[in-house]
């Protein structure tokens, strides 16, 4: 009875009387679920027969057909040649295929369909290995489906007969994913400089190639139409504007600062750091006027490693017309946005730190030559005065230039320095009070003239040194000085000697002693602190005690004019 048909029914035999089948038919029967699932896998039956009167088997069997009803996913099982032998509606529904009823291939609900790039075709693929496997397929561009095949063997053969297909429709999550890569992708141009580039743009040209860029990608990636950047501004809090495209144009110039109240939804994503969706802005408390018409905005943060740096705001003329994916949408590009900002930020920086230290290189290399030339000129000048007014004018003139070789310096280092005031770039140095003001640096050790011109010089001080109290009288005599520091322990004189005759030479002048721990052996900071001496630094001291020191007595100082170029006062 090799080939005779086999019809299952679920029931016991003396049950059957109801049913006329094939007298070749052999007759296979069980009531109970156990015995059904060891006959379903052990044979190959061409009919399954369910009575009315229910058993175990038949109520198992009617129970799993209902879930199938309930199922979410297309479901369908194919024979061996991938004919549709049965299928659940959600398939139908979902390929809007209509109803099938001449067995067509699996591929033929489809259409026009298609296997992403690398992928194998599911149902040959799981014959081959038999085991499942899944692919995604591709209809018209607009359409993606995964197709999850699982084979079934039957044990008497040994062979895949039929396969079973899971088919679910991935259209919204394959096209979050391709915008998810979009959006890297789109991060990675954003902060992409040729070495080119980087050597011909400037910090203001990056800026703009930057933004130039943002409104490509928030245009073409995103399709937001309405844009506003604004960027903090670490010392007023105030949120500056980067770019605008379609705001009004008092609301793109409208003063908003990072505080959560009286600054609009810009402000309070500033402060907070958090993110916020107003679907209606006539009912949010919140929203100021920005885009013509518009009803409805998203506002994220542009963070950095936790630190907000500014905010990102997009409007539309709809209701509701963001929802949450369009904010997380935002957030990740916003990220983007912000690590090409703070590489912007960085290369200004760079640059301004590679000519910062260039020109001080420069600087300390003619320093002390040209405080020899002052020094000479200086000490000539004073023989030729009231003799040769001729000769004295020329050796002014002398001064004034060679002073003019370090003040050209530090322009023409400004120049390829970026603009300092730009808002991505702040000073690495800034010690305002310090900037062009003249000082006097006494001491026989010329590795204290030299470390005084670095130190000082990169705070934007006009450095001068003498040797001797000799050279810094002369040098007082022609020059004007915002401070002097002064060695108690000179070649010529003693700190106090010294200290009087500067104060001879101008009364109010700011003088700081400078001495090691316990040597002053001739008292002199005692002498001096009864004249009004401003302050001592002793060695070896810290960087920032000698700013400190020289801030407060430039500012303790009689109102004198900044050492200027071409000014030949300092």
């Amino acid at each position: 009875m090799t080939d005779a048909q086999k019809i299952l029914f679920l029931t016991s035999e003396e049950d059957d009387g109801a049913y006329t089948f094939d007298a070749q038919a052999e007759r296979v029967y069980c009531d109970t679920v156990r015995e059904l699932e060891q006959l379903w896998q052990s044979t190959d039956f061409s009919a399954v027969v369910v009575p009315h009167d229910e058993t175990e088997a038949s109520d198992s069997l009617l129970h799993v057909l209902r879930i199938v009803d309930y199922f979410p996913d297309g479901l369908t099982l194919l024979d061996r040649n991938q004919k549709i032998l049965w299928c659940n509606d959600a398939l139908i529904k979902m390929l809007d295929a209509p109803q099938i009823n001449t067995e067509p291939s699996f591929y033929d609900l489809f259409g026009d369909v298609e296997l992403l790039e690398h992928q194998l075709c599911p149902i040959e693929n799981s014959r081959h290995s038999r085991e499942t496997r899944t692919s995604t397929l591709k209809l018209n561009d607009k359409q993606f489906f995964e197709v999850r095949v699982t084979p079934v063997i039957f044990e008497q053969r040994g062979e895949v007969e039929q396969f079973v297909a899971v088919v679910r429709n991935t259209t919204e999550a394959t096209f979050q994913q391709q915008k998810l890569n979009a959006i890297y992708q789109a991060g990675l141009d954003l902060g992409d400089l040729s070495p080119q580039e980087m050597i011909e743009l400037t910090v203001d040209e990056r800026i703009e190639l930057l933004k130039s860029k943002i409104l490509h990608y928030t245009q073409d990636l995103l399709e937001f139409e309405t844009v506003e950047i604004r960027l903090i501004d670490k010392d007023s809090k105030q949120l500056r504007p980067l770019l605008a495209m379609g705001m009004e144009e008092v609301a793109a110039e409208r003063q908003l600062f990072v505080d959560a109240k009286n600054n609009g939804v810009t402000g309070f994503v500033a402060a907070s750091g958090k993110s916020y969706l107003c679907d209606d802005i006539s009912n949010d408390p919140l929203y100021l006027p920005g885009a013509p018409g518009a009803k409805s905005s998203m506002t994220v943060p542009l963070s950095l490693h936790d630190e907000v740096l500014g905010t990102f705001n997009v409007e539309s003329a709809v209701d509701h017309a963001f929802d949450e994916n369009d904010l997380q949408f935002l957030e990740l590009f916003s990220r983007e946005v912000a690590i090409a900002l703070n590489t912007l930020d960085l290369l200004a920086i760079e640059k301004a730190s590679t000519a910062d230290q260039s020109t001080q290189k420069i600087l300390q290399q003619v320093a002390i030559p040209v405080d020899e030339i002052l020094n000479d000129a200086a000490w000539i000048l004073e023989r030729y005065i009231g003799h040769e007014p001729n000769v004295a004018d020329r050796l002014r003139q002398i001064l004034k230039h060679t002073r003019d070789i370090k003040q050209r310096i530090r322009e023409v280092g400004e120049t390829i320095a970026p603009d300092a005031a730009h808002v991505l770039y702040k000073p690495k140095h800034d010690r305002p009070k310090l900037r062009n003001k003249c000082i006097l640096v006494i001491d026989s050790d010329e590795g204290v003239r030299r470390a005084a011109h670095e130190l000082l010089g990169r705070f934007g001080c006009h450095v001068e040194t003498a040797h001797d109290g000799g050279e810094a009288c002369r040098l007082a005599k022609s020059s004007h000085y915002d401070a002097v520091i002064v060695d108690i322990r000179l070649d010529d004189m003693t700190g106090f000697d010294c200290f009087c005759r500067l104060r001879e030479i101008h009364e109010q002048l700011p003088i700081i002693l400078m001495t090691g721990f316990g040597y002053d052996p001739s008292h002199s900071i005692v002498k001096c602190r009864q004249m009004g001496l401003k302050a001592v630094l002793y060695k070896p001291f810290r960087l920032d005690q000698l700013i400190n020191e020289v801030e407060g007595a430039v500012m303790s100082g009689e109102d004198g004019p900044d050492c200027e170029s071409g000014s030949g006062d300092c």
